[in-house]
């Protein structure tokens, strides 16, 4: 199939904005909870009434402070409670959101307000106002800074909003409130610039109607208010944080906000979301702890048996006559042993989790099914304001990402690129009218990615065009099918597979750090060994040998990965090999690391 498309759930409202949300929420569930915040370590519920009177207070002061409809306002903070109060209050001002990863680097936020207009920013600590402050000199713009955290000097930014704006009417932010239309901007999400300077993509009040409104009808039985919940624990100034933000306050349903992710385990257990949204190395992460775990209490064997009946559990879902009794009855006794306890890791009341950002695996997607936590998959960019296809609660397909968001379209393009069309895309690049006509071209937007459509509609990513590498036999190969089937194993952090003009295809691999000290310990190793002083390790590189094999049983001969070489170093956001959104930085990895790649083929 080459077009599939999905008739709107959600109709957009004709001439209203994300601010209105708020005010509609407190008139028809005054007394939902729509948030939840820490308050002294413990959650408490913040209903649609009192949302709406901090938001309008800290709007209050926006206005007070001369932020005008249209001005941008930068948010550089980790994901908190003060991220979405501060979020709809810059909206129920006018104004325009610009949000700024809290790992940001000087120059980084230099680009971003500066290429951006914004005329004031709020931080969240000593940190982010220093990095602020340290190009300033740069930003004649930028009129007020206010900090979320004063440390010891208190009067953080929520409140000095609150004083400022005590001589504004209510009147004056309903006004504000309501001036912004469908079609303009919300927000200006930078992309995350793995081949080049960041781009700042355009996103209007219809895109996120459209998106989330869409998405919250599709999955209405995950949304139902007054019974489901949400952890958010992805940053805020990505666009599928944001998703996780505005569809919760959509249905409403309650959300909470975690800024840190290493805090995960302790909050899915207090506060138990019904929902939850990740990316791929959430769900690797739980399913090697929980190995681990159990190979470190001598139930490694039960794990895996529990595991691999798990997997089996879900594909003979699929099947016409289902799992049989045998399989039922080995579930059933598992499902005492073992699943319970890793539905017990995340909440205890999980549903069902939406993952998105990267491949999820079939494998994986097996296993959480078939332990009765389902993970529906889904693909989207910042361009598509998040997703842009995701499987259905009642009609999974795994190992795609799913069906169209409804009201939208797919097609697959004569060299199988994939494009979109629909209410959902971004409204252009900031201050860039060359690379919008070029991603815009004839109403469809060019994704960059490679997919085929199956018979009802169903997407599965194969490639990025840009990725694409040849090798010097003439074969083309789409690194990301090799690399997220190698990532997907314990001791891997990164992959990167190369080739490109080259003999035969290759990788570059950096351990785990977390499950190297584990396998280190298990395996007899000299305490302290690090990646450096295994890296010719018979036993790890045999280790890692069995991911590799299985990354390559899922391409053809050609394609596989022949050699490979573990690097002494991680790939990190901070050295420059990763972009905030955990994607690799190709060029720069095959820059910094070419003599790793030259031994591959020297050899």
């Amino acid at each position: 199939m080459r077009e599939f498309s999905l008739p709107a759930l959600y109709e957009v409202p004709a001439d209203g904005n994300l601010a209105g949300i708020v005010r509609r929420n407190a008139a028809q569930h005054p007394e939902v909870a729509v948030m939840a915040r820490k308050v002294a370590g413990v959650w408490q519920d913040v209903t649609a009434t009192v949302f709406l009177a901090e938001v309008r207070e800290a709007a209050k002061g926006l206005i007070a402070s001369g932020v005008r409809p249209g001005d941008r306002v930068a948010l550089m903070s980790r994901t908190r409670y003060e991220w979405t109060l501060l979020d709809f209050a810059i909206w129920s001002a006018g104004a325009v959101t610009v949000p700024v990863y809290e790992t940001s680097s000087a120059e980084q936020v230099a680009w971003i307000l500066g290429d951006s207009g914004v005329t004031a920013c709020v931080v969240e600590s000593d940190g982010h106002f220093a990095t602020v402050e340290s190009v300033r000199d740069r930003l004649p713009g930028l009129e007020h800074v206010w900090q979320i955290d004063r440390g010891a000097a208190g009067g953080g930014a929520i409140e000095e909003l609150g004083r400022l704006g005590r001589d504004v009417a209510d009147e004056t932010v309903e006004e504000r409130s309501s001036v912004a239309g469908a079609d303009d901007p919300a927000t200006i999400i930078y992309t995350s610039g793995t081949t080049g300077r960041p781009k700042g993509c355009v996103l209007t009040h219809r895109n996120f109607f459209a998106e989330c409104g869409n998405v919250v009808e599709r999955l209405r039985p995950l949304f139902r208010t007054g019974e489901c919940s949400v952890l958010l624990f992805l940053p805020l100034a990505h666009v599928f944080g944001r998703l996780v933000q505005i569809a919760p306050m959509i249905a409403p349903i309650k959300l909470g906000c975690v800024p840190d992710i290493k805090q995960l385990t302790d909050e899915l257990a207090s506060f138990r979301p019904t929902l939850i949204l990740g990316v791929p190395r959430v769900f690797e992460k739980v399913y090697n702890s929980a190995r681990a775990k159990a190979q470190a209490d001598g139930k490694g064997q039960i794990f895996d048996r529990a595991a691999d009946t798990a997997i089996a559990y879900s594909k003979a879902l699929d099947t016409p006559s289902g799992p049989s009794l045998g399989l039922r009855i080995k579930h059933k006794v598992f499902d005492k042993l073992v699943y319970g306890k890793l539905r017990a890791v995340l909440g205890g009341r999980g549903e069902a989790a939406i993952s998105g950002g990267a491949p999820l695996g079939e494998r994986l997607g097996h296993f959480f099914r078939g332990i009765g936590f389902t993970v529906l998959e889904g693909y989207g960019l910042t361009e598509s304001c998040a997703a842009t296809t995701f499987n259905p609660w009642d009609r999974q397909k795994i190992g795609t990402v799913g069906q169209p968001l409804p009201g939208s379209v797919v097609r697959i393009a004569d060299d199988g690129e994939v494009l979109l069309h629909g209410e959902h895309l971004f409204k252009e690049y900031w201050n860039n009218p060359g690379a919008t006509a070029e991603a815009l071209a004839d109403g469809w937007f060019h994704t960059g990615d490679i997919g085929t459509l199956d018979e009802d509609g169903y997407l599965r990513i194969t490639g990025r065009k840009k990725e694409i590498l040849v090798t010097a036999g003439g074969k083309n190969v789409a690194p990301a099918v090799i690399e997220d089937r190698i990532r997907a194993h314990a001791l891997v952090a990164e992959c990167m597979v190369v080739g490109d003009g080259r003999p035969f295809v290759g990788a570059l691999v950096t351990l785990d750090e977390e499950f190297l000290g584990r396998w280190v310990a298990e395996h007899g190793k000299p305490e302290g060994s690090t990646a450096t002083s295994l890296s010719e390790d018979p036993e790890l590189l045999a280790a890692i040998q069995t991911a590799v094999d299985d990354g390559n049983a899922a391409v053809s001969k050609a394609e596989s990965v022949r050699k490979f070489r573990v690097l002494p170093s991680q790939f990190t956001e901070e050295s420059g090999h990763l972009t905030p959104s955990l994607k690799l930085k190709r060029n720069v990895v095959a820059k910094d690391f070419a003599h790793e790649i030259e031994a591959i083929y020297s050899k």
